[in-house]
């Protein structure tokens, strides 16, 4: 019998949005339970056949104390999706964002092993780089890394690897950062039917839009709330990777499996919320690099507790965080998560 999944998006978009019910559509087919976080801005009245809706008024009733306690008008609210999605019994969680319209590659059946090239002690890899001849990098890429030498493809031995975390791209808008979308044209489209693993001391962000997490990985699901909107996932990246290398883990990215139609955005507001990231992302990482944490996916939560500990000592995140994160652990330990 196939594991339980869901899929998880929050959005403040009404009941009459196209990706939305194309997604509903689709999840039903692909037996995924569909999970959509509303926030204040969301409308009183919303109902999609196979769309599980939560109202920022039915989320507070959640028997989660993190309900309670989350910010609203912040993208952190979609960590009760992935409560509500394990109460419900998902051993896998899959996520993106109501702007991508998903491949039907997107819904494939996927494996916790893969077998691909894995870059090790590599340093900053430049992910979409490897995918594309044109001139590209990801929101969340250090920009003082930008015009360092990439180590080729060939230099990373193939092998297996366990990789609970898994990234996909997104083709025409993918996610590059406001500095790139000033100065670069789009669309860019990627090509198909590559992959690649990033293991111990090496990095690379990776987002919420396209990314699928299975069962032993969900503490790592945490997304901070006292950050920019345009950090949280992004440094929640950069924790889940330091994590994973005392896992044995690796973090594996591949081709798209949605292509973005992105929502209006205000480019300059953009660059303003991500410029906490232009000058400290470097910084975050050579941070969680040297921090000494345990071995082993039984030291998960203390390790996470080490590694918002730090961001909040070198200012980039809220000392407010701590009680949240610690509410996120209690709340999982309490469906079985340990």
């Amino acid at each position: 019998m196939a594991d339980k999944k869901s899929l998880v998006i929050t959005s403040i978009a009404d009941d009459k949005h196209p990706i939305l019910n194309k997604i509903a559509a689709d999840s039903a087919r692909h037996n995924y339970n569909f999970i959509l976080i509303g926030d204040t801005k969301s409308p009183k009245e919303f109902k999609i056949d196979n769309c599980d809706f939560w109202s920022v008024q039915r989320q507070i009733q959640l028997p989660f104390e993190l309900a309670k306690l989350t910010p609203v008008k912040h993208y952190s609210r979609k960590n009760l999706g992935y409560l509500i999605a394990i109460k419900n019994g998902s051993e896998n969680i899959l996520e993106t964002d109501d702007d991508n319209i998903p491949f039907d590659s997107f819904w494939n059946e996927r494996k916790r092993e893969v077998n691909s090239k894995i870059f090790k002690d590599a340093g900053w890899i430049n992910v979409p780089k490897y995918f594309t001849d044109k001139k590209i990098w990801p929101r969340g890429f250090p920009l003082e890394k930008l015009n360092e030498p990439q180590p080729g493809l060939n230099s990373a031995k193939k092998g297996f690897a366990d990789c609970p975390v898994q990234q996909g791209l997104a083709d025409d808008n993918p996610d590059v950062d406001a500095v790139y979308r000033l100065t670069y044209p789009l669309p860019v489209n990627f090509e198909t039917g590559k992959d690649m693993v990033l293991g111990e001391n090496s990095w690379a962000p990776f987002n919420s839009q396209n990314t699928y997490w299975f069962r032993d990985a969900f503490p790592l699901l945490y997304l901070p709330s006292y950050c920019s909107f345009r950090m949280t996932d992004i440094w929640r990246s950069f924790v889940a990777q330091r994590i994973a290398w005392e896992c044995d883990w690796g973090i594996y990215y591949h081709s798209p499996t949605v292509r973005q139609k992105r929502n209006d955005h205000n480019l300059m507001k953009d660059f303003e919320d991500e410029t906490a990231g232009y000058l400290n992302n470097l910084k975050i990482c050579k941070e969680l690099s040297d921090l000494k944490l345990k071995n082993g996916k039984e030291n998960i939560y203390e390790n996470l507790v080490k590694c918002y500990n730090k961001l909040i000592e070198i200012d980039v995140i809220g000392k407010e965080e701590l009680n949240l994160l610690g509410t996120w652990i209690n709340d999982l330990k309490s469906l079985g998560i340990n």
